[in-house]
């Protein structure tokens, strides 16, 4: 062994030009989907000071590109989605673009449920939230069946497809709604209780209850 201090310098990986290309296609994709948000974000005020709207991406922490409205018309998560200027096709449930058939109309369902399920624990009743599909770009929409239980528009006409579902909730429901959506703990998961502990089909052992809510202890003899 020599005195000589030999040092091996390794390259780092290089991506090859495939990981290259996706990751270049990724990031323009994401770059198009915030711009979208944002134009969307832009165009929500057009629905008027009778509608509240909330950013869902940053109430929940989350990437859901989603927009909560609550106005007289209902409760609406609004999905947004952006194809720049190719078309989309509906048919039924399925969404065609390009040859890709993404998830958009169950994603935006998810969401919905995702937003009911939260508003409904923290008020203690019934919240139902429809699901909207935005799509921000220049490709036509056309349908060969449309979606069930699901609003779907081009982001332009969002206003006025949500200001068409009439009168249903009352202004100061809307603003308890709407002040319900704005508290953190409403999209915070809730702690899980045990379902034993949430429901006791039976007396503790040793105990008996006589209806009255007080305890009735065994005496020994």
């Amino acid at each position: 062994m020599t005195g000589t201090d030999e040092r091996i310098i390794v390259d780092p990986i290089r991506p090859s030009p495939m990981d290259w290309m996706r990751s270049r296609k990724a990031e323009r994709e994401t770059r198009r989907a915030e711009a979208a948000h944002h134009r969307l974000a832009q165009r929500m005020s057009d629905l008027g000071e009778d509608w509240h709207v909330l950013d869902l991406k940053e109430a929940t922490g989350t990437d859901r590109e989603s927009f909560l409205a609550v106005g007289p018309g209902g409760v609406f998560a609004v999905t947004v989605k952006n194809h720049g200027r190719s078309r989309v096709a509906f048919a039924g449930d399925i969404v065609q673009i390009d040859g890709r058939r993404p998830k958009y109309v169950e994603e935006a369902r998810a969401n919905a449920r995702m937003a009911a399920e939260a508003l409904s624990r923290s008020a203690g009743v019934s919240i139902p939230v429809m699901p909207v599909l935005a799509f921000a770009g220049s490709g036509k929409i056309s349908f060969y069946g449309v979606p069930k239980r699901c609003l779907v528009t081009p982001y332009q006409d969002l206003a006025r497809v949500l200001s068409a579902r009439g009168n249903r909730l009352a202004a100061d429901t809307v603003d308890k709604v709407f002040a319900l959506a704005t508290l953190p703990a409403t999209w915070m998961n809730p702690t899980y209780v045990a379902l034993a502990d949430r429901y006791r089909w039976y007396p503790e052992e040793g105990r008996a209850t006589d209806g009255t809510g007080a305890d009735k202890r065994t005496s020994s003899r």
